[in-house]
């Protein structure tokens, strides 16, 4: 702790406090992406699509999910 000199402490202390907002940060951004994709989901299985996807695209998705709930 020398080697930081007499303010070690807070030193060390700002590193802390840094390193657990970027965890932070990161664990919300991951949990809030889950969230997201299970909103689309949930959209998608109640025939809510985007209006960009195509017409094939939105019968493949279709097929995809009726497939899904055969395997499942």
């Amino acid at each position: 702790m020398t080697a930081l000199g007499p303010h070690s402490a807070y030193i060390l202390a700002s590193y802390a406090i840094s390193l657990a907002v970027v965890l932070g940060v990161i664990v919300w951004v991951l949990a809030d992406q889950r969230r997201q994709k299970r909103a689309l989901s949930d959209l998608e299985a109640r025939g809510i699509t985007r209006r960009s996807r195509g017409k094939a695209a939105r019968e493949q998705a279709a097929a995809d999910q009726t497939a899904g709930e055969r395997t499942a």
